[in-house]
């Protein structure tokens, strides 16, 4: 079984994969080579590492659900969503303040940096999410929608992919300070 982390960046995909990877998934995540091998559409050579691993989250996966679903049929997606538009916004800017203007950044949105660009970004982040649900609508057994700010976990992630929840405590990883400060949760 294939499983594909297909939320947006900055939605939890980090925990996503500390997640997959405590179930025994030989996981990939972000790889800025394959961000670049999307933006040159070199789709076949992704398609070839995605072959290599059980699990994938964050750029450039997201944008190839389509293809992985093709390709491999039987994946189990997992959207990975914030409570709202505005605070998955507002962490892009902090991820943006912290590291400066990114080419990927333009890649993806047309803008190395956020500020300024709030009605773009969110329309391209809602447009994907929309998207995705509308591409399961009538499989909703392949798509499990998550969120963690509002209390998703260990019983949704285990219920989707029929394996036992872990012991552990769920891992909120990758957050900042003020997010953790806003939840009263810190990260593991």
């Amino acid at each position: 079984m294939k499983i594909a982390g297909i939320g947006w960046h900055k939605t939890g995909t980090t925990t996503l994969g500390h997640c997959l990877r405590e179930f025994g998934f030989h996981h990939r995540t972000w790889e800025p080579k394959d961000l670049a091998l999307w933006k040159d559409g070199n789709i076949e050579r992704l398609m070839s590492r995605a072959a290599e691993y059980d699990s994938c989250d964050d750029f450039p996966w997201p944008f190839l659900f389509r293809e992985l679903d093709e390709r491999f049929p039987g994946t189990r997606f997992i959207l990975t969503r914030r409570r709202d538009p505005e605070t998955w916004f507002r962490s892009i800017c902090k991820h943006a303040d912290r590291t400066g203007p990114l080419e990927r950044r333009e890649w993806v949105y047309g803008h190395d940096m956020p500020h300024g660009h709030r009605k773009r970004f969110i329309e391209i982040y809602e447009g994907h999410n929309e998207a995705v649900r509308a591409y399961f609508a009538h499989r909703p057994d392949d798509l499990l929608e998550v969120c963690w700010e509002e209390g998703d976990g260990w019983r949704e992630l285990a219920d989707f992919l029929g394996r036992e929840a872990p012991e552990c405590p769920f891992p909120h990883a990758n957050r900042s300070p003020v997010e953790q400060e806003e939840t009263g949760r810190s990260s593991t």
